[in-house]
């Protein structure tokens, strides 16, 4: 299979499962949203950072590094499966000792409970690292969407049901365990590795090296996102924090789902001809036109429909969600552009680069959070988007000069994109003005924008629709 054929397959199935998956907890969420309270969410969101940070702990950057190396074994994969266990474990008793000082810090005496319950998904987590790997370097999609999708739909109607029936917080406790539960078993049982009882200390060495730096940088990003977060729960109340959860779900939903197809189908594809430079300069270039028009314009009529969307959605209560979605929309805009950077890094081994620039990049946002958290919520929000410039500037800078691809090139590719996005964004946005039902400004808004965004790439010859049309007639030719 060449590349082409790779990267369409990887992609068709990569985002049958990704979309799939968050639809139904898209859907689950609303439903269960209508019958919980914003403090609620608040109270889980309060759990994030701490969370996030085990999970990143849980893979230790390793999963990264087998896929990078060409000449990965059975050593590699079973010295690997046994670091996480232990850290899985190690975590998990950390956390479970920990929950009462968590909850004292926010205040809130009911959270230790919860966060002990939770501190089970470290565990179960780390018995899926490997065997997701393993169907990651195979580019196999198809297998990790199976697995995906039952897992949601099982844990998505225990949630609603524990929600209906009163359970409040512990029905997202219990949706989450659910779900990490039935998918950890079910890559088991489609995936037939096992491990041997093997522990190369010189396997860990060489895979660690390259690993820990990546593990340094996402444990750095990782507590840079999720610091809104604590930052918001500590200065805020449990209904802002409430408000700006939900608001970065659905800001999260396209942007990150995207982003997360790119980086599972470009690190495996880009990693096998790592030593290729003018393919690899033709794969970026590709993948960033690509992704930046189907994003781009995601974003923008995300942030143009916000109020009709979220009214229509959850209902007015949540309306102080509007404004935060809106910020947020344009904010994770860049985000699939990024991650394609930082996948050239890791698969040129710049491991060292990739965590560096991390240190650089997370001064500088922090540095913002701060300035202007005495501002308000909304200003604090709008801080994402100066980092996100700056994010992309460093990430593009220093990644381009792996391959000698120039700057102006790259911007070029996507400024047309840019540009169509936000004319429709525009033309969406007067949709807000007219004098009709939620309902019909929403779809309005979303017909008026798909219908005048394709005119645009036609009128304006577009490779990137040609391209997308190449992409879904090629897989579909395939299968007939």
């Amino acid at each position: 299979m060449d590349i082409k054929e790779k990267t369409i397959n990887g992609v068709i199935w990569s985002a049958i499962e990704r979309f799939s998956v968050q639809i139904i907890q898209f859907i689950v969420q609303i439903i269960i949203a209508r019958l919980l309270l914003p403090s609620d969410y608040g109270l889980i969101g309060m759990l994030a950072i701490f969370m996030a940070l085990a999970q990143t702990f849980t893979d230790g950057g390793l999963s990264n590094a087998l896929i990078q190396k060409k000449d990965r074994n059975e050593t590699d994969y079973s010295t690997v499966f046994y670091f996480n266990i232990v850290i899985g474990i190690f975590l998990a008793l950390i956390f479970f000792l920990c929950s009462g000082i968590i909850a004292e810090f926010y205040l809130m005496p009911k959270l230790k409970l919860v966060i002990q319950v939770m501190s089970i998904n470290l565990i179960i987590l780390a018995f899926q690292v490997i065997q997701k790997t393993i169907l990651t370097i195979k580019i196999d999609f198809k297998t990790q969407a199976k697995a995906s999708l039952i897992s949601v739909i099982i844990g998505g109607l225990i949630g609603i049901a524990m929600a209906y029936k009163g359970f409040g917080v512990w029905a997202l406790v219990a949706q989450f365990t659910i779900i990490n539960l039935f998918q950890t078993s079910l890559f088991w049982y489609l995936e037939k590795w096992r491990p041997k009882l093997i522990f190369s200390k010189s396997s860990f060495t060489r895979l660690f090296g390259f690993g820990s730096k990546i593990l340094l940088a996402n444990l750095i990003h990782t507590i840079y996102l999720n610091l809104y977060t604590l930052v918001i729960g500590k200065r805020f109340s449990a209904t802002n924090l409430g408000y700006y959860t939900r608001a970065e779900q659905f800001a999260q939903f396209p942007s990150s789902n995207i982003t997360g197809i790119l980086w599972r189908v470009t690190y495996p594809i880009m990693s096998s001809i790592q030593d290729e430079n003018q393919r690899l300069k033709q794969v970026l270039r590709q993948y960033l036109r690509l992704s930046a028009f189907i994003v781009f314009p995601l974003m923008i009529g995300l942030a143009a429909i916000a109020e009709p969307f979220i009214i229509l959605i959850l209902t007015e209560k949540w309306k102080g969600i509007v404004p935060i979605l809106q910020i947020l929309s344009i904010y994770y805009m860049l985000y699939p552009l990024n991650a394609i950077h930082q996948n050239l890094m890791q698969v040129k081994g710049r491991s060292d680069l990739f965590l560096r620039l991390e240190i650089i990049k997370k001064i500088i946002g922090i540095a913002l959070l701060f300035i202007s958290l005495p501002f308000g919520i909304y200003v604090l929000c709008s801080s994402l988007i100066i980092y996100a410039i700056i994010n992309f500037a460093l990430n593009t800078y220093y990644g381009s000069k792996l391959i000698n691809l120039d700057i102006p090139t790259q911007l070029k590719d996507i400024a047309r994109v840019l540009l169509a996005s936000a004319f429709m964004g525009a033309i969406v946005y007067l949709v807000n003005y007219i004098d009709v039902s939620y309902l019909l400004k929403l779809v309005l808004g979303v017909i008026i924008g798909g219908v005048s965004y394709y005119l645009i790439a036609r009128i304006f010859k577009m490779k990137e629709l040609e391209q997308l049309v190449s992409l879904v007639k090629g897989y579909i030719g395939k299968k007939a």
